[in-house]
């Protein structure tokens, strides 16, 4: 299922922004010219992913500072957790 969630120009190159689409809480986030999704809520105590620093292809969770690889979904705070990684269309 494809759901349109906004423009481009709505995430500018590193930043990120949390939407909601297909019944899920999805982060998205301009990586360098590539956008990116995740799921939104990290796995330690549900914080909006989206709303977290983006630096590099790393992104911090705003509530413990939990850091996710964009590029994976992979937490690199603690081994073992992630967050999904969602497909995009352009």
């Amino acid at each position: 299922m494809e759901v349109k969630v906004g423009r481009v120009s709505d995430v500018p190159p590193g930043t990120g922004m949390a939407v909601y689409a297909g019944g899920q809480d999805i982060a998205v986030y301009n990586v360098n010219g590539e956008i990116v999704a995740l799921g939104n809520e990290c796995p330690h105590q549900s914080g909006s992913l989206g709303d977290g620093v983006l630096e590099g292809e790393i992104v911090t969770c705003p509530l413990h500072g939990w850091e996710f690889d964009t590029s994976t979904g992979v937490c690199m705070t603690v081994p073992g957790e992630s967050v999904p990684r969602h497909k995009v269309r352009i």
